[in-house]
């Protein structure tokens, strides 16, 4: 019995909860979404309708791993005029590595925008506390259409059909509203 108690807390503790995170889908998040390197306090108002946010860390592998994927597709948003702005957050690292690792990010993948949650409240009504990655999918008008928590590369593709989705929504032509 005992052997099965430890396995189940094992099992917990492994799989990530979403217990932490407050904003669910539909909810209208808060504005902050952190410093840049430069020291500007960027906010989502002026991104609302083509954001999504990642929350990451140098220690998190897959973290690090998924950077060139994020900075690849915001290029070709870019390239496609598509309404579409990857922000990634780093979660709860010091000024120095953030600058260090944004600063070599930005000369590979210049079209990702990089900020920093130095004490982690940026990201707690997302769940970061739960774990990282942590990936926030707004609608168009900036609400939250999905938040993935402790996600991997098995969910990639489809936490990408959920983008592409909003994508396809947010440009197809609006139809007339009659008068």
């Amino acid at each position: 019995m005992r052997r099965i108690a430890v396995l189940f807390a094992c099992l917990l503790a492994c799989t990530p909860t979403f217990a932490g995170a407050t904003l669910k889908p539909g909810d209208t998040p808060p504005d902050a979404l952190g410093i840049t390197r430069d020291g500007t306090h960027l906010t989502l108002s002026p991104l609302r309708g083509k954001v999504v946010v990642s929350f990451w860390a140098t220690w998190c592998g897959y973290c690090m791993k998924e950077m060139p994927t994020l900075g690849n597709i915001q290029q070709v948003a870019i390239q496609k005029h598509l309404p579409l702005q990857i922000v990634a957050v780093n979660h709860r690292e010091s000024v120095r590595t953030f600058a260090a690792v944004s600063r070599n990010m930005h000369r590979i993948l210049p079209t990702l925008l990089m900020s920093r949650d130095g004490d982690g409240r940026v990201g707690r009504p997302y769940g970061s506390d739960d774990g990282i990655p942590v990936m926030a999918i707004f609608h168009p008008d900036g609400t939250l259409a999905n938040l993935h928590v402790g996600y991997d590369e098995s969910d990639l593709d489809g936490i990408l059909a959920e983008i592409n989705g909003l994508l396809a929504d947010a440009t197809k032509p609006q139809a007339a509203v009659p008068h």
